[in-house]
């Protein structure tokens, strides 16, 4: 049925944007209807009002019940801002009263035996050196409300094996959590789990990553249904491992023929089978998240993939932006390899995002181009083009991914500006905001809160201030 009101739509021909933009809003509610068994099983009304995933509840980037506030700037409407030591690009997530964020300290302790970085000779193309400073790799748990800290948490303390490029870092995953257990991923230093009042429950150490050129770790972990998925695509075996959230215990792991990637993998329930989709730079694969079996394999995208997959109905929209640009629309109904074949639903090779993810909302899919300030949208049901690389104006360079709530789109900049649009057929500027500090990480939404992670501080911004 969702495959013929797809047609359905394609086939009725849109007349303007605006007609474009109704028919769009009318099938997002039909497929909300008639896909009810489709998506993420733990996309429970408990879930929707929470950000237990750093692309939200339903990883999408969007909260249905948000009412995050349109303006602020250092002094109007910062409910609380707190310094945060050390380094970390990950999101923070919040599950009720309580915000769980992650980072690595370096710490004055030296190893002897390891040469300073600057006598180092260059070992890699970007001249990375590999650390002799042992780190602090830190969970740290805030008040929602007061910003207070509640605990905090020394996972391990070790020397880094290898470095990372200067705009990524040791903490560059964000946690999540299935409302029992905040599961914490340092990549080579560790996987932790702790109780939500920082009780540690077990630890796995799954072995070092090796990226190539030294370029860092990234990819962050996902829960469903009492299991972990964790991928790690570096430049030596790569891995996609499945273990029980319960206890750390491997359920299965396999080797993936892939080089570097750092997109986070996205699980889908769908027609009864749950799928872990995996974009990255030989192939897009979905697996059997009960076994690992390859359910479906495409290749098409460019190299270093970084963005995130996301889902509409029986669709996966994976993309990439490094070293060219590629969309591609998936039926994730199939099985084997469906490069090239009808399955494709549809394809794009412009404007696509190196390092932010997409955001997917109502039927309308926005992203920038590589990392900079173009954004186009799209029907992500045809692929027509609603806004074709249109320039944002007050943003420059953009790793942060969008978000968005209340019929509003929240874009941050590096420079500590983020506009927010109206979502709409048009570029509808409704605000524009600066902070002092450079942000990298993506925003997240609970309530009448938004949360935005600093080079030094977070915030929490409310418009009830």
């Amino acid at each position: 049925m969702v495959l013929n009101c797809q047609c359905l739509f394609a086939n009725v021909g849109i007349v303007n944007m605006k007609n474009s933009f109704l028919l769009m809003s009318l099938y997002a509610v039909i497929i909300s209807l008639i896909c009810i068994n489709v998506g993420n099983a733990q996309s429970s009304d408990e879930f929707e009002s929470q950000w237990h995933h750093w692309r939200g509840p339903d990883v999408t980037g969007v909260s249905a019940t948000a009412q995050p506030p349109l303006e602020w700037s250092e002094s109007k409407n910062i409910q609380w801002k707190v310094p945060v030591e050390g380094e970390g690009g990950s999101t923070p997530i919040i599950w009720k009263d309580k915000v769980f964020l992650l980072t690595a300290i370096k710490t004055d302790k030296l190893d002897a035996s390891i040469p300073n970085p600057e006598d180092q000779p260059k070992r890699n193309f970007f001249d990375i050196k590999t650390p002799n400073a042992f780190h602090q790799f830190v969970v740290i748990c805030l008040d929602r409300h007061s910003g207070k800290e509640l605990w905090r948490r020394v996972a391990d303390e070790r020397i880094p094996h290898e470095g990372h490029h200067g705009d990524n870092d040791f903490a560059s995953a964000s946690p999540t959590t299935d409302g029992k257990r905040l599961y914490c991923w340092f990549g080579s230093a560790g996987l932790y789990c702790f109780d939500l009042d920082g009780k540690q429950l077990w630890q796995r150490d799954l072995g070092k990553a090796f990226v190539g050129s030294s370029l860092g770790e990234g990819c962050s972990p996902v829960i469903h249904d009492g299991k972990l998925v964790v991928v790690r695509d570096h430049s030596k075996q790569s891995t996609i491992s499945v273990l029980d959230a319960k206890t750390g215990k491997t359920i299965w792991e396999k080797n993936r023929d892939e080089p570097n990637a750092w997109a986070t993998p996205r699980v889908i329930q769908y027609e009864g089978k749950t799928q872990v989709i995996t974009a990255a730079s030989n192939e897009i694969r979905s697996y059997d998240l009960a076994n690992g079996d390859v359910i479906w394999r495409c290749r098409g995208l460019t190299g270093n993939v970084i963005p995130c997959p996301v889902t509409q109905g029986g669709v996966v929209y994976c993309m990439s932006g490094y070293e060219g640009f590629s969309l591609l629309a998936l039926e994730i109904s199939r099985t084997g390899d469906i490069t090239d074949t009808d399955a494709v639903v549809w394809k794009k090779k412009q404007g696509t995002p190196y390092i932010p993810s997409p955001l997917l909302y109502e039927g309308m899919l926005y992203f920038s181009q590589s990392n900079r300030n173009i954004l186009t949208c799209l029907d992500a049901t045809t692929g027509t083009e609603i806004l074709s690389r249109t320039r944002l104006p007050e943003l420059s360079n953009i790793y942060a991914s969008p978000v968005g709530a209340q019929n509003r789109i929240y874009l941050t900049g590096r420079n500590g500006k983020t506009v927010v649009l109206n979502r709409t057929d048009k570029i509808d500027v409704l605000a524009v905001n600066q902070l002092d500090e450079r942000i990298d990480s993506s925003p997240a939404l609970v309530g009448k809160q938004l949360f935005l992670r600093g080079e030094q501080s977070l915030y929490c911004i409310s418009g009830d201030q």
